[in-house]
């Protein structure tokens, strides 16, 4: 794959024009970069999790408490510090395999702009933040924290040995559906357990459509994923995720709001049924050829998981 317009000198090609790349400070730029600051769609999809959790959490017990307040926050300061970290350490083991992307040889370490050594101190400045706030959860949720690290770890290895790598993106994106259940509540309940699955299959979803704009280049250095493993037959893959994924949340939402009065529980599977109908609309306009469509969909599903909570936060106050 060839790229007709060249990357400006120090930026990446698939993120210019970016708050990092005019107001940041020129020395922060490279780590900023490394962290995907420029990118906040990743930081959304490992938040929104996050809030579902909370917002099913808070429906099952039926109270939102200063900690409840004190986790929106730690949520997403957690959600940009690891991501930022995931991304980095995704960066420095990709590091041979990015410089023969088109789309990613630009990225701060195959281009030169931070050597490893460097990338490995900044992750670490990134995860010790995140486990300080960490540790202002209760004990439970602190071991499930902890835990985290492993698919983390072990996710940017995954394209190397499984077609399903998406699989494991999923397990490290949606883990803070155990863990927020669980700083509530105190303990983990199968309505976070049955959530973190709709998380997987949503992931699956969303990092398929992402995953085909690399496709040639990854058949080309033999790196795998569900988009090279679909191939044409996307699109029935696509649909089949969408449906386990509006299935399995309803199902985490029944669980969860069981004891509710019906219209509570009317309004919140209402959630699923949005989410759906957005999964919907991104499968009809999914073109594998179309690179910038691609990326345009895979945005969206900020907006998708977004639209989930407003009918949760009301289903709590019925």
């Amino acid at each position: 794959m060839t790229d007709p317009t060249p990357t400006p000198a120090g930026t990446v090609a698939d993120s210019a024009g970016n708050w990092v790349d005019t107001l940041a400070p020129q020395k922060t730029r490279p780590f900023l970069r490394l962290s995907r600051a420029d990118r906040p769609i990743g930081t959304w999809l490992l938040l929104l999790p996050c809030y579902w959790s909370l917002a099913l959490a808070c429906l099952a017990t039926g109270t939102f408490t200063g900690f409840d307040a004190w986790l929106v926050i730690a949520c997403a300061l957690g959600a940009f510090l690891m991501r930022g970290a995931g991304c980095t350490w995704n960066d420095i083991t990709d590091r041979d395999i990015d410089d023969k992307v088109e789309r990613t040889r630009s990225r701060p370490i195959p281009s030169g702009q931070v050597g490893v050594r460097a990338a490995l101190g900044w992750m670490l400045v990134q995860s010790l933040i995140s486990l300080l706030i960490l540790l202002t959860f209760p004990l439970p949720a602190i071991f499930l924290g902890l835990a985290s690290a492993l698919p983390v770890l072990i996710y940017p290895f995954a394209k190397r040995f499984t077609w399903w790598p998406q699989v494991f993106l999923g397990l490290a994106f949606n883990w803070g559906a155990l863990l927020i259940w669980t700083a509530h509540t105190g303990s983990l309940g199968w309505p976070a357990f049955v959530l973190y699955l709709s998380g997987i299959t949503w992931t699956l979803f969303y990092d398929t459509i992402y995953a085909h704009q690399d496709a040639e280049d990854d058949a080309l250095i033999g790196v795998k994923s569900t988009a090279r493993l679909f191939g044409e037959h996307t699109k029935v893959w696509l649909r089949g995720f969408l449906t386990a994924t509006v299935l399995l949340l309803g199902l985490a939402i029944i669980l969860a709001a069981q004891d509710r009065n019906v219209l509570s529980l009317v309004i919140a599977l209402g959630g699923a049924w949005a989410l759906g109908w957005h999964l919907t609309w991104q499968l009809t306009r999914f073109d594998a050829s179309d690179q910038g469509g691609l990326l345009r969909l895979f945005r969206s599903n900020r907006d998708a998981g977004l639209i989930v909570l407003p009918f949760l936060a009301i289903a709590y106050m019925v």
